[in-house]
């Protein structure tokens, strides 16, 4: 197992490697940052310009391949540059990735549980009030963009607020600025910030992975194995459980590395509606004022963080099919 871990690994690096150097040649060559200063009122001398754009290694008359070693060689060290400003790249991307992640890990995983579950238990009671009913559901969360679903939640927030005469959830904001209530209540108040945006990234989730475990149960619980554990002794539960189950989430597994990654993407769209200062903005932002280098540090984050997603996966394949460390 150690041997095939070793063997993913080194090819996930290698594609780090290669989509990040083409984000960064992509940014380089698709922005402007030289726009950022011509144009002024009084304009800036063309020597004083260049002189600027060279201090942060944006300068579109330096080639691009001298630019990007200059790049690569400070990643490298652990230095993502300099961003428009003259701001360090690395500290406004520290606090903002614990943002988006923090909000992102909560939403694979709830969603991803409670999809498997959903779609487990509606492939056992295929054609049920449950299968129905999920299934209906998902097809109308799926069918409805990300911005709507987002908004109902926070109108039902305001709703369920007024309901109770008291907020329970809060609609925007990752906290609430200047609260002095101690630890306890600081860690309460971040939570009741990360309720609806939690359940924004999840439901989506919760209708792919329904759907895509459903189908691959449905796959598996007639097979010979699941009726050769009955037939040796174990109940209709424990078959399905052990044995069915198991074999039916290979797949959604498998699948969970590029859900990750698509999250990061759709991250963006919540963090903006419920406030919250995260990655997305920030690339969004960047794109705005042709900040190459920061661009660069989130496409680099990004691949990193699917890379994570990825081994997790094998890991979980790994655990789930003895073929696997066996190859």
């Amino acid at each position: 197992m150690a041997g095939f871990l070793v063997r993913r690994l080194l090819n996930y690096v290698v594609l780090v490697v290669v989509a990040t150097s083409l984000a960064y040649m992509l940014a380089a060559s698709a922005l402007d940052p030289r726009a950022n200063y011509e144009g002024r009122n009084p304009p800036l001398p063309p020597a004083v310009i260049d002189a600027r754009l060279d201090e942060l290694n944006l300068n579109n008359r330096t080639p691009l391949i001298a630019r990007y070693v200059t790049w690569a060689g400070g990643v490298v060290s652990g230095d993502f540059g300099l961003t428009v400003g003259g701001d360090s790249v690395n500290d406004d991307l520290r606090r903002r990735a614990g943002v988006t992640f923090r909000l992102i890990i909560l939403g694979v995983f709830f969603g991803g549980f409670l999809g498997v579950a959903v779609g487990a238990y509606a492939a056992v009671r295929q054609y049920g009030w449950f299968d129905r009913l999920t299934t209906i559901g998902s097809f109308v969360v799926l069918a409805v963009p990300v911005v709507v679903i987002a908004n109902v939640l926070i109108l039902a927030g305001v709703w369920f607020n007024g309901l109770v005469g008291e907020r329970i959830v809060y609609v925007s904001g990752e906290y609430t600025p200047g609260l002095d209530a101690g630890l306890p209540g600081q860690a309460l108040d971040r939570l009741q910030h990360l309720i609806l945006p939690t359940v924004s990234l999840s439901i989506g989730l919760i209708a792919i992975f329904s759907r895509y475990q459903r189908n691959m149960m449905l796959d598996v619980l007639g097979a010979d194995f699941v009726r050769t554990a009955m037939a040796k002794g174990l109940s209709r539960r424990a078959a399905l459980t052990r044995h069915a189950l198991r074999t039916a989430l290979i797949p959604a597994v498998t699948y969970f590395a590029f859900t990750f990654g698509s999250l990061l993407v759709g991250a963006t769209i919540t963090e903006k509606i419920f406030g919250w200062h995260g990655l997305g903005e920030q690339l969004i932002d960047s794109i705005n004022t042709n900040d190459v280098n920061t661009v660069a540090a989130i496409a680099l984050l990004t691949a990193l963080s699917v890379l994570v997603a990825s081994l997790l996966s094998d890991l979980l394949t790994a655990a789930l099919d003895p073929r696997v460390r066996v190859g």
